[in-house]
Parts: structure tokens; sequence; C-alpha cells
């Protein structure tokens, strides 16, 4: 089964964010739809601590990211997890109904949990609608747009994950986090050398 069809559905590129007692988390998504006028669902992978969040706290909320959006965005909500590092130290927001929303997004939707279900990999969590505005005039990112425009790689976890494959005799490196191929040798490059996708230094990579 060739998975590359998936990019070329009509997704999105998304942040949704919520709160774990006081600490605000998130993480990138490119599954958001709207199922009635003030109801939209959301696709969570189970191993995102964001999903756990949600499940408590039974609020979230949707940053609708452009194609200019600051290219620290995606690596930080997308290659790292809440539970090790704090995502939204760098990160501008505005905190609406308890929530934090990126400044840097087309706009927003606030929504309370409503009803969930499971998949094998993935929570659906299915939300009213209570808030939602636009923020800036950027053209929202297809996820089309992310991997062919932005170079933009999935996240292992993400139901559209491909890995690279590549000629046995070439030399090159994976990224551990977002599996960017780096061929050549990586060795050769400086210590301050990072992967252009999830923004990890060198020492995450290794030989393929």
């Amino acid at each position: 089964m060739n998975n590359e069809v998936l990019t070329k559905l009509s997704y999105g590129v998304y942040v949704v964010t919520t709160n774990c007692e006081t600490k605000p988390v998130g993480c990138v998504v490119n599954c958001v739809m709207q199922i009635t006028y003030d109801t939209i669902c959301i696709s969570v992978n189970h191993q995102n601590y964001t999903n756990l969040c949600i499940d408590k706290s039974k609020k979230f909320a949707v940053s609708i990211l452009g194609e200019h959006v600051n290219d620290n965005i995606i690596p930080t909500f997308g290659f790292s997890s809440c539970r090790e590092v704090d995502k939204f130290e760098n990160i501008k927001t505005v905190n609406i109904d308890g929530l934090e929303v990126l400044e840097d997004s087309v706009g927003y939707i606030i929504c309370e949990l409503t009803d969930k279900f499971e998949t094998e990999t993935h929570t659906v969590f299915i939300g009213k609608m209570i808030d939602a505005d636009m923020l800036n005039k950027d053209v929202p990112m297809t996820y089309d747009y992310y991997h062919k425009v932005k170079k933009g790689k999935s996240p292992k976890a993400a139901p559209t994950y491909i890995e690279e494959k590549l000629e046995t005799d070439k030399v090159a490196y994976r990224c551990k986090i977002c599996g960017y191929i780096y061929e050549g040798d990586i060795t050769k490059e400086p210590d301050t050398y990072v992967c252009p996708i999830c923004k990890k230094d060198k020492t995450f990579f290794e030989r393929v």
C-alpha cells in the first residue's frame, strides 16, 4: 500500500492546545473537520501527551496555521513532547477562554469536549464550538503544501508517516526525531548544525 496518496487528501496543518492542570500543552495535528455548524472533530495520536490532557480538561483550542507561519512553530509542537519541554516558552500566544492560542495563526476555534471515540492509534475528539475568530490574513497551509513547499516531514506517530528509502551505496544520516535524511557525511558539519525540520542537533542523527 502506498501511503503517499494520503497526503493528497484535503488536510490542513493545525496546533491543538489544551491544559494539564495549570500548564498549557499542545501538538500539531492534520485532521480537523467540521461536523455541523457548531461542532468539529479532531484526531490526536494516543502517544501524544495532549491526548490525555484533552480528555481530562474537557476543552481544546485549534490554531489554524498559515503558509507563512513562523518556522519554529511546527518543529516545536510537532517533534517534541510537553512531558519534556515547555513548548510555549518562546512562542507568542494569547489566552482565550482559559486556553493558549497561537498569535501567529490564521484563526482559532475554542471547543468544549462533548464526545470521543477510539481507533487503534488515535482518539477522535468531538467538540462544540464556544468561540472562534480570525487573527491574520495568511493563506491556510494545506498538508500537501507543507510537504511540497516547506519540505516538511511527518512524525512517526502521524498516519501519513513514510520512511524514506535510500540507495545502498549512498552515505546518509537520518534524524531519529523526524526522519529527515541528510545525504552525505554529517560528521563534517559544524557542531552548530541542526536538522532543518525539527531543529535537533546532529547528535540526533544515525547513519543509514
